[in-house]
């Protein structure tokens, strides 16, 4: 599965300037790098008056604007998903998803921590806490780096979640969430797969294939 890594903190104390300095050290590793932004708040991408806000103001569930270098979607919700359905409705075309935010997960956290702002870090590893950030002498029990420090982070990051990763030739998911695989199910699924495909107008041998099947109505 996708590696997923939560940069947490207290509010105001550097997540996303330091995930700004942490993004570049992987990207230039090679390494393709998605970014999941917590909001415990509602929020707003769409303004009033813009095409798109009036179809959703129409009724429209899901609305999407593209252009030739980048695209764009706003989908209504009944619950807010975990980043375990995000990474899997959005980034599946990543080696790795960064958060900011999502304290309260399961998932490894990095904390950022300033004693000016927390009198101590807000997470343990008992909340799964696998480093800290921080230029403040603290006593903690997993490995600590300084802001300046972001390729040491990358480092740490790389040989703890991505080096030893198998790169999976196929990914299938039941209604956002993935179906585990063996290796002789994957073979044979990319090999029925690119069989089919080849004999059609318009194959080119491309790097990945996408599809998305819907078997029923709700």
């Amino acid at each position: 599965m996708l590696p997923i890594v939560c940069v947490v903190g207290a509010s105001n104390v550097g997540k996303t300037t330091f995930l700004e300095k942490l993004i570049p050290e992987l990207t230039k590793r090679g390494y393709r790098v998605g970014c999941l932004k917590h909001d415990a708040h509602s929020f707003e991408m769409d303004h009033p008056g813009k095409d798109t806000y009036r179809h959703r103001q129409a009724g429209a569930r899901t609305i999407a604007i593209a252009s030739p270098d980048q695209v764009a979607a706003i989908r209504r919700v009944d619950s807010e998903p975990s980043p375990e359905e995000m990474a899997a409705r959005l980034f599946w075309d990543e080696d790795i998803l960064l958060t900011e935010g999502y304290k309260r997960s399961n998932l490894p956290k990095i904390e950022v921590f300033r004693s000016a702002i927390e009198s101590k870090p807000i997470c343990t590893r008992e909340d799964h806490l696998v480093a800290l950030v921080t230029d403040d002498a603290v006593d903690v029990q997993v490995p600590r780096f300084r802001f300046h420090e972001a390729d040491k982070v990358a480092d740490f990051i790389e040989e703890r979640f991505l080096k030893h990763r198998k790169k999976h030739g196929v990914l299938v998911q039941l209604d956002g969430k993935q179906l585990p695989m063996k290796e002789f199910v994957r073979d044979f699924v990319v090999g029925a797969i690119r069989g089919m495909l080849s004999s059609l107008r318009g194959w080119e041998d491309p790097r990945t294939v996408h599809i998305h099947i819907r078997l029923k109505d709700r």
